[in-house]
């Protein structure tokens, strides 16, 4: 996969799509999934918060 697809450029700044794993460090993404976000290397889970329909 492209490094390019992970980035985002705002101005002159450069910021992350993703956000990066707690347990092994910053330069590892977590994958975007519909419900979670995980890590490939560790299996660590991060849920997304459901969105409340009325």
């Amino acid at each position: 996969m492209k490094k390019s697809v992970f980035y985002e450029i705002k101005g002159e700044k450069i910021e992350r799509k993703n956000p990066s794993c707690p347990r092994c460090g910053s330069g590892v993404f977590l994958a975007n999934h519909k419900d979670r976000y995980s890590c490939g290397r560790c299996g660590y889970t991060l849920f997304k918060q459901a969105e409340k329909k009325k």
